[in-house]
C-alpha cells in the first residue's frame, strides 16, 4: 500500500511549525516545498492532500492551482488552500482554479487536525 503524505506549499514560519506538528501527531509524513517547480514535482508522487497557503508571495498559487487541476497526474489529489478571512474575492478565485477547498487561516489552523486525521486513513 502507498504511504499516505502530506505535500504543502507555503513559506510562512509559523505555519510550516503548525502543519509540521500536527502531521506528526496524524503519523503522516509531510513534505515542504516553495516553488512551483517542486509543488509540481512533489505532486507526481501522489501526496493524500496538497495544503496551499493561497497568500504565498513566492509564487502564483491561482496559476499552480490551475496546473495541479489540469495535469491527469494530479488533478484528483485533495487541495485545500487558506487566507487571510478578508480575501472573499481571492477565495472566489482560488475555487474557480479548482481549489477543492479554501479556509481562513483561522478556521484552517483549528481544524488541521482533523484535517489530516481524514485523510491519514
Amino acid at each position: 500500500m502507498e504511504s499516505k503524505k502530506v505535500l504543502a506549499v507555503l513559506e510562512d514560519l509559523f505555519f510550516t511549525v503548525k502543519i509540521n506538528e500536527a502531521a506528526k501527531r496524524a503519523g503522516l509524513p509531510i513534505t515542504f516545498v516553495k516553488s512551483e517547480h517542486d509543488a509540481l514535482e512533489q505532486a507526481k508522487l501522489h501526496p493524500a492532500l496538497i495544503i496551499m497557503d493561497i497568500n504565498f508571495q513566492g509564487i502564483d498559487p491561482l496559476a499552480l492551482i490551475r496546473k495541479l487541476k489540469a495535469d491527469e497526474q494530479t488533478k484528483g489529489i485533495n487541495l485545500i488552500g487558506y487566507l487571510s478571512h478578508v480575501q472573499g474575492e481571492l477565495k472566489v478565485q482560488a475555487q474557480e482554479a479548482g481549489c477543492d477547498m479554501v479556509m481562513p487561516r483561522s478556521a484552517f489552523s483549528q481544524n488541521l487536525p482533523q484535517i489530516l486525521r481524514r485523510h491519514s486513513g
